[in-house]
């Protein structure tokens, strides 16, 4: 039967209708009626954030959790847990927008250019002037054949080929620029065999005689599982002239690789999916040309960067094999694209090069950042982690790599923390507490009231929680505490960071006992990864000369937090170095020059890909660092020391009041 689905929003007092069958989704009637309800956990009915209410009219629940019976009574449900049985009327309340900290031009500035880098020996993409010989009555040779002797002659390139649109045009071209022109064409056949016999592709033909120096355009792009960056780059001069970054838009269907894979293999979620990064990622073209008065139609070569889920989304490519055992990819190195196949809205002949990955969970955003950080250069033995979801480690140097990947899941990004969020205007990205009152101190990002608490601040917040005993090493929180912040709770013992009167919602900031086994879940992960891999090859710690921490959340990483909570190993702070998006720097250098695109190629090939899931020492691993900081404190010495100093501070306070 059909069924009449009224919505109505907080922010549109006109209810929008729609008709649809018996046991629909309330997320799918949503969608049909054009209204976008969020499933961070890719509907799976984990979140609870797709949460709306039936104020009328009969719907069946299939999950009620992360609802309480309170919800349920005021008619709460589910939209992606929940069937229509009958006409229905439901409140859409305010979804969660989504901010971010704008990038500023003083990063630009931050990008130097690779020494050395030479626009006509090291990129593949160029600018040639031709000046055509007119047709005539004596001389009646076709267009292209003429175009194509240009070459020869000209030149020396011996072969060229075009697309079908290109020789639309092409008489329009020549005849506009008085068969004078300048022709953008990959030279990278020909470059990487050294013979001038191979094949050049012709990119765009312009009329006319175009200043050689004048800018050409590329980008260089990152699509993290959260957020997808841009750059774009002058490959004449090899400057980085913008940089954007936004949330990758499908977040609204999962915030972890494994949630969009599920949501992908629902009817026409791929093709939802893949809509979406390729709507940020165009969004963000637009936006960075502007910045420099140029054209998305005007970049004619693009590199990605990202994991083999991102990247099996972006192309279309069925991804419900990366999470089934044996954990195989359709492709870990796809081949040279065109635009107009990915759908980017650039020059639709422009080539976009997806960067080559190592396995299911260890993707081109690893290689990218391999190649950036110059770990597969490297003399010593050095520890590179990519802090984020999917928690990838590489061990190595020149002569060998390892790497691995364990699923850290989202925590640190705000998902499954009850008060958590992203890291934009609003959050606490920093908390100090008092040993003796307990009482918090915080920093909020863009000042103001907290509306929650970001990776940053729950790492120092676990940490400060730990180390003042408001929580064991166990992460059971102390209810014999002597502060009003500590109290049992609707998940158990939980603190208090800011009371309702502080917060913009106006209701109590915790941190609950759920919150601290989600955190405690997601660092145990990423600290038994790199110890594993590191027990694998038969390396210690401590013998690593440096651990390189990539990610753009990694730059606000507080490290003594970090380790007394477990999730770094305990080394001298100068071992660590916090390089930021080393994935997109990646994609630039690649981008820029063919060596490096080379190089990386043989970085993947030289990469030995551990599966954890198949290691038992993995699950030892993880179970011994599910304590705060582990369950053997000797690797951990500096956070041995604090705690004695604090108790015996404990000790001779108490002897004092005595």
């Amino acid at each position: 039967m059909q069924h009449t689905i009224s919505f109505t929003q907080h922010d549109k007092p006109t209810p929008i209708v729609a008709q649809v069958p018996t046991n629909t989704l309330l997320a799918d009637a949503a969608h049909i009626a054009g209204i976008d309800i969020g499933q961070p956990c890719g509907g799976q009915g984990r979140c609870g954030r797709c949460a709306v209410q039936v104020t009328g009219g009969t719907v069946r629940r299939r999950s009620t959790l992360r609802l309480s019976p309170a919800d349920v009574e005021q008619g709460y449900a589910l939209a992606c847990q929940t069937v229509v049985e009958g006409d229905v009327s439901i409140f859409v309340p305010p979804q969660e927008k989504i901010e971010r900290r704008l990038t500023t031009d003083r990063v630009v500035a931050e990008v130097t250019v690779p020494e050395g880098y030479e626009y006509l020996q090291d990129q593949t993409v160029r600018r040639i002037h031709l000046e055509l010989t007119p047709p005539s009555m004596d001389d009646q040779t076709d267009d292209w054949s003429r175009l194509q002797i240009a070459f020869r002659q000209q030149q020396n390139m011996e072969r060229v080929t075009c697309s079908v649109d290109l020789l639309r045009k092409m008489g329009q071209v020549l005849r506009d620029g008085d068969w004078n022109v300048t022709a953008v064409v990959d030279v990278s056949n020909v470059i990487q065999s050294g013979e001038s016999n191979h094949t050049i592709q012709l990119i765009d033909l312009q009329p006319g005689l175009v200043d050689e120096y004048s800018p050409l355009w590329g980008i260089a792009i990152d699509i993290g599982t959260t957020t997808v960056s841009l750059w774009l780059v002058d490959l004449v001069t090899g400057r980085v002239r913008a940089q954007v970054a936004e949330y990758n838009g499908q977040i609204a269907r999962g915030e972890d690789v494994i949630s969009r894979i599920i949501y992908a293999s629902k009817n026409g979620g791929g093709q939802e999916l893949r809509q979406r990064v390729l709507d940020t990622i165009n969004s963000l073209l637009e936006t960075a040309c502007k910045r420099v008065n140029a054209k998305a139609g005007d970049v004619v070569k693009a590199t990605i960067a990202g994991n083999s889920t991102m990247m099996h989304l972006l192309l279309g490519i069925p991804a419900e094999n990366i999470r089934l055992s044996p954990f195989i990819t359709a492709v870990n190195h796809p081949p040279i694209l065109t635009a107009r196949a990915v759908g980017l809205n650039t020059n639709p002949e422009a080539s976009v090069d997806c960067l080559p990955g190592v396995a299911s969970y260890v993707g081109a955003d690893i290689t990218a950042g391999v190649l950036s950080s110059g770990v597969d250069v490297a003399d010593d033995v050095t520890l590179f982690l990519d802090v984020g979801t999917n928690g990838e480690t590489v061990l190595g140097n020149r002569d060998w790599l390892v790497t691995c990947a364990c699923s850290a899941g989202p925590a640190f990004e705000g998902a499954g923390v009850v008060n958590g969020m992203r890291a934009t205007q609003g959050a606490i990205e920093e908390v100090w507490i008092n040993s003796d009152t307990f009482e918090p101190t915080y920093r909020v990002i863009g000042g103001g009231k907290p509306k929650g608490i970001c990776g940053s601040g729950l790492i120092a917040l676990l940490s400060e929680a730990f180390i003042t005993g408001i929580l064991d090493k166990a992460g059971n929180v102390n209810l014999m505490a002597n502060s009003s912040r500590v109290r049992e709770g609707a998940h158990g013992g939980e603190y208090v960071v800011a009371w309702g009167t502080e917060s913009e919602s106006g209701e109590d900031i915790v941190l609950s006992r759920v919150d601290v086994d989600n955190l405690l879940r997601a660092k145990a992960a990423i600290y038994a990864g790199f110890t594993v891999l590191a027990e694998t090859v038969g390396i210690l710690l401590e013998s690593v000369s440096k651990v390189l921490v990539g990610g753009s959340f990694g730059k606000y990483i507080n490290v003594e937090k970090a380790v007394q909570i477990g999730l770094l190993p305990d080394m001298d702070w100068s071992r660590f170095e916090f390089l930021g998006n080393t994935s997109v720097k990646g994609a630039y250098y690649t981008l820029l020059d063919w060596r490096k695109r080379e190089r990386i190629t043989e970085i993947a090939k030289r990469m030995t890909y551990i599966e954890l899931s198949a290691d038992n020492s993995f699950y030892e691993a993880f179970t011994s660092a599910l304590f705060l900081p582990h369950t053997d404190l000797s690797k951990f010495p500096s956070v041995a020391e604090v705690l004695e100093n604090k108790q015996a501070d404990t000790e001779k306070s108490t002897h004092v009041d005595k």
